[in-house]
């Protein structure tokens, strides 16, 4: 993944002091690392308006293991593709009412899990939620990054973007066998 350096909410004019206390700058959409649960890269719609980070999440069992709540659940963290699964188990820490952007309100499981951004790691509490039929597997809500970032409403990729295997196309491949018969 290229990494760019995030800037951070100052200029040089500040002193000193003023720097130490700016925060990192990170866009409207970002790719983030889920250690704890396995997940190296998912996209994530970084959400001024939503309260809660919610996560997609699917073939939820909630079981118990040593007296307390459990969840075993899979995920799909590219958009729109099926093909890479991730199976997770973690702990759950309540049972929480959340409403969708769409008003419904349904209870779902909450778990807490590491997230990595910038260099940064701490802990965020998810919702576990189907996002099947959204444009991005994860949400990252305003309690999550409260205090230690700032948001760019206008950018994206902060963090950098992952390195896509790219096909290659027909005409490239002939450019390709003309050449190496020369």
């Amino acid at each position: 993944m290229r990494m760019k350096k995030s800037k951070s909410f100052c200029d040089e004019k500040h002193t000193m002091e003023h720097r130490k206390s700016c925060l990192p700058v990170i866009g409207w959409r970002e790719w983030i690392e889920l250690p704890d649960l396995g997940i190296k890269m998912i996209k994530v719609k970084v959400d001024t308006g939503a309260r809660s980070s919610s996560l997609h999440a699917f073939n939820q069992r909630i079981f118990e293991r040593d007296g307390e709540k459990w969840v075993r659940f899979e995920v799909h963290p590219v958009q729109r593709k099926c093909d890479e699964t991730v199976e997770v188990e973690a702990k759950v820490v309540e049972f929480r009412s959340v409403r969708s952007s769409s008003g419904r309100s349904a209870m779902r499981p909450v778990i807490i899990a590491n997230v990595m951004l910038l260099g940064i790691t701490w802990p965020v509490e998810l919702t576990l939620a189907r996002r099947d039929e959204m444009g991005f597997r994860m949400l990252l809500g305003r309690q999550a990054f409260r205090g230690r970032f700032l948001v760019n409403a206008g950018k994206s990729y902060y963090n950098g973007r992952p390195d896509r295997k790219r096909k290659k196309s027909t005409k490239r491949k002939l450019k390709s066998k003309k050449q190496e018969k020369k």
